[in-house]
């Protein structure tokens, strides 16, 4: 599989979104989060392992939702920075656990072996990632033959509203490109998942003020284009934002309206494609004979 970087993503700015520390669920992944949770009901497979890859950011309500979904299951919280994974910690483990050895604990906080799990949970992560295919493959080695990924993330319709206020202003993109659901799809099968099945749906968010409008996005990432605005703004830059935001964005009820394209994603890990076929020795004479026969046959 080739490794294709997102053209409109900063490498740089992205590792740093990954640093930054959290210390809850933003409410929009929540309720992303719960609308995705839903979709289970469809799915036969009762894992007996799953992960949920980053669930501070991507829901650790949700994530108590599904310790009671799957109250059998054991289950791997997979957080890339010390700082988030002591936070889920805290908020998933019970405290007698803490100090136990986690190797013995119902959850492990930590990467989950190959093929170690049946479901991988990925809440409003991939884009924000630099490199998604390897995060793809990543989940790929971790399920289970016939284990299935369940992922959300934002998709190219999300703030139009604001990319249309920053286009008013002359000013650079406020966010990075979102990928489609349909490439979305393709990636799935060229990282060796099967039978992919993607669907979206359109959330509208409203604020009283500019000022809580800025606040949640703030909550929910960063943008990482690599042409936004390169330098430090001042005061005139921010006051100009908040009144253009007043002006551009309130809706019939006086809200300030926000739109989120939101992506589902759901696939299988399927039987290996390709098997190798035990070694087969034969004799110069069986091969000359093997020959003929084929010889014979196409006469």
């Amino acid at each position: 599989m080739t490794e294709q970087r997102p053209p409109s993503i900063d490498p740089p700015a992205a590792l740093r979104w990954q640093q930054l520390p959290a210390t809850q669920s933003a409410w929009l992944h929540e309720e992303v989060a719960r609308r995705m949770r839903e979709r289970l009901q469809w799915i036969r497979l009762q894992p007996l392992s799953w992960a949920h890859w980053e669930a501070v950011r991507g829901g650790l309500a949700t994530h108590r939702e599904l310790v009671q979904r799957y109250p059998k299951a054991a289950s791997f919280v997979v957080e890339p920075v010390a700082q988030r994974e002591q936070v889920a910690i805290n908020t998933i483990a019970p405290r007698w656990w803490q100090g136990a050895r986690w190797l013995d604990a119902p959850t492990r906080f930590e990467v989950p072996a190959p093929g170690a799990v049946q479901m991988l949970w990925a809440n409003m992560l991939l884009h924000m990632c630099a490199q998604p295919q390897a995060l793809l493959a990543q989940w790929h080695q971790a399920l289970a033959v016939d284990g299935f990924v369940m992922f959300s993330c934002l998709g190219p319709d999300t703030l139009t509203e604001l990319r249309a206020v920053y286009q008013s202003l002359g000013w650079p993109a406020p966010m990075h490109e979102f990928t489609d659901m349909h490439d979305w799809g393709d990636m799935l099968v060229q990282a060796g998942f099967a039978e992919p099945v993607m669907d979206m749906e359109r959330i509208t968010l409203s604020f009283a003020d500019p000022l809580r409008l800025l606040q949640e996005l703030r909550e929910l990432g960063r943008n990482l284009h690599p042409a936004r605005h390169p330098a430090l703004r001042g005061r005139q830059w921010h006051g100009r934002l908040l009144q253009a935001l007043d002006a551009q964005l309130r809706g019939p009820d006086g809200q300030l309206e926000l739109t989120f394209e939101v992506i589902y994603g759901h696939a299988v890990k399927p039987e290996p494609r390709h098997t190798v076929r035990a070694q087969t020795v034969l004799s110069l004479e069986q091969m000359r004979a093997s020959l003929n026969q084929r010889k014979t046959y196409r006469g």
